[in-house]
């Protein structure tokens, strides 16, 4: 989230700094305030870690481990030297492939052209709100060879790129990915078959609830965004976010993940989908 994002904290580091034993209970009582309304459902993750005294920095240990109060990172894996031999992207989406062409042109790979791939390709998907497995499942592809990539952001506006496997995936299509995608330099991330990747699902779950709360006119757009920044330090408040993404890019998401899961978590706020289908801003507010 912070390399993807821009988020000064991801929300793992944000817990440890908070501690477990404030953040629990709080969320508990948010979810039990608005009668387990389903966006606002805390991890059981986060109750079980509470538990077992894995509450954060100030016990040494959270999410992280800490030596004399400073973060403990894990060295980030090795890079393959692999290579593909040919890419193939993806034509079911006409936005996301023209991305990641473009992509692959700056690092001196152009895709193979055709509606299919070819026997030996590396295929690229770039699925919103889905997983890997139901992308290469409903385009016919070859799970073995089939790898996504996290598309909802431009690529010039990150410092990472999010790669994700189906459980077939071989591990030659794995690392020839991850070595083309790094090859410039651009840290790469991996990650198992997900629905929505991890800043699509974080960052399209934050402009919802947003949404939400203007819609039920909690407070006005305008001081719902100025609330998060002053508050929390958010790179832009919550409806703006969604007008920088694209108030049609976060509701496709959000459908698809809904579907994905069955998990009312995700399903839309209609002050998103109204403004998404009139092409209007997440902060434009009513007469």
């Amino acid at each position: 989230m912070r390399e993807q994002a821009g988020f000064r904290m991801g929300p793992f580091e944000l817990m440890d700094l908070t501690g477990l034993d404030v953040s629990h209970p709080v969320m508990e009582s948010i979810y039990n305030q608005f009668y387990q309304e389903p966006r606002y459902r805390p991890s059981p993750i986060t109750a079980i870690r509470a538990v077992g005294g894995l509450i954060g920095r100030k016990a040494g240990a959270g999410f992280y481990a800490y030596a004399d109060g400073q973060k403990q990172v894990p060295a980030a894996a090795a890079v393959p030297d692999a290579r593909p031999s040919s890419v193939w992207v993806s034509h079911a989406s006409e936005r996301g492939n023209a991305m990641v062409t473009k992509l692959l042109g700056a690092l001196g790979v152009t895709p193979e052209g055709g509606n299919q791939p070819s026997a030996d390709a590396l295929i690229i998907v770039t699925p919103l709100g889905l997983d890997a497995t139901t992308s290469a499942l409903q385009q016919g592809l070859d799970p073995t060879r089939t790898v996504a990539i996290d598309t909802l952001l431009p690529f010039e506006a990150t410092k990472r790129r999010t790669l994700m496997t189906t459980p077939a995936t071989s591990a030659a299509a794995r690392d020839a990915a991850h070595g083309l995608f790094a090859s410039d330099g651009v840290p790469v991330t991996l990650i198992r078959d997900s629905a929505g990747f991890v800043a699509q699902r974080v960052l399209c779950c934050i402009i919802n609830i947003a949404s939400d709360i203007a819609q039920q006119r909690i407070a006005t757009p305008a001081d719902i965004d100025l609330a998060v920044n002053l508050g929390l330090g958010y790179p832009k408040g919550p409806l703006a976010l969604g007008d920088a993404v694209g108030p049609q890019l976060v509701l496709e998401t959000l459908r698809n993940m809904e579907a994905l899961t069955g998990d009312m978590r995700y399903r839309p706020s209609p002050w998103l989908c109204r403004r998404a289908g009139l092409g209007l801003s997440l902060l434009a507010g009513e007469a």
